[in-house]
């Protein structure tokens, strides 16, 4: 494998392997969430368990999650933003879009993952979905300019 599935362009084997392998912790928020990311892709299972804080690994469903993560295609990471996470912050968040085919059908997992530190190291303590926005409309009045920039009014023009 060359390109790390986290969707960094670096190559895997300096971006998120060591985070996977134990041999360096992750130093942000971000860089756990892309590791985790990239351990589901290649179920790597015992790292999402150990990556998870103690406080919240009780509903962990080990055997569920590698299945899960086993019939997905992985087909790609979107970091939308962070709040905070850095390697001196306590707590910090993380918003992302996973995307993945279940079953042939295209889906999107988009999360609000929180994160909090505990003895220097990063764990993923909770996740929250991101609901879609809803559509806004504006109400465009009869005698209003009309939207499509002819200079008429709406209502002897595009209303008609």
């Amino acid at each position: 494998m060359s390109t790390c599935p986290c969707g960094s362009s670096n190559p895997y084997t300096e971006c998120c392997e060591p985070i996977i392998s134990g041999s360096q912790s992750a130093s942000t928020a971000e860089q756990l969430m892309r590791a985790r990311y990239s351990a589901y892709t290649l179920t790597k299972m015992d790292f999402i368990f150990e990556s998870t804080h103690p406080d919240h690994r009780q509903d962990y469903d080990h055997a569920g999650t590698k299945e899960w993560a086993e019939s997905a295609e992985w087909q790609g990471l979107e970091i939308i933003g962070t709040v905070k996470g850095a390697a001196d912050d306590a707590t910090g968040e993380v918003e992302f879009i996973a995307r993945f085919k279940e079953k042939g059908v295209a889906r999107e997992h988009h999360e609000a993952g929180q994160f909090e530190q505990k003895d220097g190291r990063w764990y993923f303590a909770e996740g929250h979905m991101v609901r879609q926005k809803p559509l806004t409309t504006i109400k465009i009045g009869r005698n209003d300019p009309c939207t499509c920039g002819s200079g008429a009014k709406y209502k002897k023009c595009c209303g008609k």
